[in-house]
């Protein structure tokens, strides 16, 4: 007879945020805007606040990924009372790494204290922790390996140009400034049959972009085809309305099938936070009124890779027993379905 695999439990969630909250007043008078710009964002995209690892009067980079990614990972060992020494396996989620080498998960790791282990780093827009939560879910399965640190976050306003006349941009380019955030955020898993804490029982994710152009684009510009005056984000902003609840509905659909539960049997829903008027679109396409919507995105901004954590250091400690969590996530870039489900047991 075959073993069964080890359930994998989730035993906590760190966060870390850059900085003080900025808000859209604050962006309008470091880009020159006025009031009506304000009004637009307040109206168009409904984020109030966001987290910048860039200070807007000086252009510093104050903190790095590394920087959010350490103070993350150590509050979720903190909580889950879990030594560096202890950790078997790290991986790390992101689509703005901090170089292109050394590998920021691999600097994490050496802030940690974490050696002598299996680290990976996934770039990828919005499903990169979930992808990252796959990887560690599937090596945690072999039976190799007892806890896992998955971390994952972005730095997007390192890619700014603080100089650049936002009046000049089309609305595709000038919506980056005001959608995004920075953070990071991570989880520990364990095999430990004796640790209490959350199954995850599933994870989902999986490319659909064939022959679909890109939603979103994020240049990485060298000190050759840097071009002046060019923005190094730019996205499809009708597209990624259009494709976003759609897909939400069938990540949705697909999860719930997977497990054989109803959509009635499912307690909270961490749904895709690209902005707070596409998470209220995205939940009336849904449409599921007994699940109890866990969001932060009005807060943190679009904080990519590190918003699933964000949801989940809210809503782990509103779980009781037999409660069950489904979280969605699409990444636009490049048409990326991903889930996960969790379960207290």
């Amino acid at each position: 007879m075959s073993t069964p695999p080890p359930e994998i439990r989730l035993l906590s969630v760190g966060t870390a945020l850059p900085g003080p909250p900025v808000s859209n007043a604050d962006l309008a008078r470091r880009f020159g805007m006025d009031e009506l710009w304000v009004q637009w964002v307040d109206a168009f995209i409904g984020t109030r606040t966001r987290h910048l690892a860039v200070d807007l009067d000086s252009g510093e980079v104050r903190y790095s990924l590394a920087d959010l990614g350490e103070a993350a990972g150590r509050r979720a060992l903190d909580a889950a009372g879990v030594r560096a020494d202890e950790v078997d396996l790290l991986v790390m989620g992101t689509a703005t790494p901090d170089r292109l080498m050394p590998a920021t998960v691999n600097v994490v790791a050496d802030r940690l204290g974490i050696d002598n282990v299996p680290t990976y780093q996934l770039q990828s827009g919005c499903a990169g922790a979930f992808q990252a939560l796959d990887v560690a879910q599937q090596m945690l399965l072999t039976g190799r390996y007892r806890h896992a640190l998955v971390v994952g976050g972005d730095v997007i306003a390192k890619h700014y140009d603080l100089g650049l006349d936002l009046r000049s941009l089309p609305p595709g380019e000038m919506v980056n400034v005001a959608l995004f955030g920075d953070g990071a955020g991570a989880a520990v898993l364990t095999t430990d049959p004796d640790r209490e804490g959350p199954v995850l029982r599933k994870v989902l994710t999986r490319l659909t972009g064939l022959g679909r152009e890109p939603g979103q684009v994020l240049e990485w510009f060298g000190p050759v085809d840097h071009v002046p005056g060019r923005t190094g984000s730019r996205e499809d902003y009708k597209a990624i309305e259009e494709s976003v609840p759609a897909m939400s509905v069938e990540i949705l659909k697909e999860l719930l099938d997977g497990l054989n539960w109803t959509d009635t049997e499912v307690d909270y829903i961490l749904p895709p936070q690209l902005s707070q008027r596409m998470t209220a679109r995205i939940m009336r396409e849904l449409d599921v009124p007994t699940m109890r919507e866990v969001t932060c995105v009005t807060e943190t901004g679009n904080n990519a890779n590190a918003l699933p954590f964000q949801q989940l250091e809210r809503v782990l400690p509103l779980l009781e027993d037999g409660d069950r969590v489904l979280g969605i996530a699409v990444e636009s870039s490049k048409w990326i379905k991903a889930g996960f489900a969790l379960e207290r047991v």
